[in-house]
């Protein structure tokens, strides 16, 4: 699959699962500003085997009030030049914002994930390319009116994730120390099995912008981000299905440790 043809697949994936919603047309739209703080971290253990660790910190109006707030902890393991599989643990809040909360009780819901996935590289001259395949198991945690902060269950969904991701050296034929590159990702999130209903199409992010490699260990993103997100349940008042159309920037700082040295 060529860069360009993969760019397509998802764009075309995206949209006609976000226009072929039921009811698209009457749905109501909820614009923020978006800030998105990120630390990634890589910690290799040997060649093959590394621990990983992610936390976002997630901010509407880019830095005043919470969005939400996600800590991830896994392990991957490089199978080959080309391929690795990863795994691992997700532990995620939802914070009330918008005109259409999904946090619609005015208290924060949190959320447990866990994932595996598969990321397939390729280069093709300057430009590195990366494919990843996501599968998610979700609990969603159920919330009653009389005390919303008492969690009485939690709901079941699956989702599959693909994201194409692709980083473009500005100087020279790779990437080394003190050097600017560009890089780019689209993401597209759906929704299947029970309890997810209408919500096939759950989101889709674009993100692009430039990057730093201060050193082999650290590396300085700045990006725009555009996210578009289908809540899984539809406006209470007026039944209508609610897109956030999510727009600002993510600010990455990818940190590597190797101890198998």
């Amino acid at each position: 699959m060529t860069f360009f043809n993969a760019c397509r697949y998802v764009f075309l994936l995206a949209a006609g699962l976000l226009f072929g919603q039921p009811g698209y047309s009457q749905r109501l739209l909820d614009h923020q500003s978006i800030g998105w703080y990120v630390y990634n971290g890589a910690y290799k253990l040997n060649p093959k085997w590394s621990l990983r660790t992610e936390y976002q910190f997630r901010r509407i109006d880019l830095v005043r009030t919470w969005q939400q707030s996600l800590a991830r902890l896994g392990a991957s393991y490089k199978a080959s030049d080309r391929v690795t599989f990863g795994g691992g643990y997700t532990y995620f809040v939802t914070f009330p914002f918008g005109q259409y909360p999904q946090a619609d009780r005015g208290v924060p819901y949190p959320e447990h994930r866990l994932h595996a996935d598969v990321s397939l590289d390729e280069t093709y001259g300057r430009l590195n390319l990366t494919h990843r395949f996501r599968l998610e198991q979700r609990w969603l945690a159920g919330q009653t009116d009389p005390n919303p902060r008492r969690i009485t269950g939690w709901e079941f969904q699956n989702r599959m994730r693909y994201q194409i991701a692709a980083d473009l050296p500005l100087r020279g034929s790779t990437l080394d120390n003190r050097e600017f590159y560009l890089n780019f990702f689209d993401e597209v999130f759906i929704g299947f099995g029970r309890n997810v209903g209408q919500n096939i199409f759950n989101q889709n992010r674009l993100s692009a912008g430039l990057g730093y490699q201060v050193s082999d260990a650290l590396q300085i993103e700045l990006n725009f981000l555009n996210q578009v997100l289908q809540h899984a349940d539809p406006d209470p008042v007026s039944d209508r299905p609610v897109f956030e159309i999510n727009n600002g920037f993510r600010l990455n700082l990818n940190h590597t440790l190797d101890f198998g040295r």
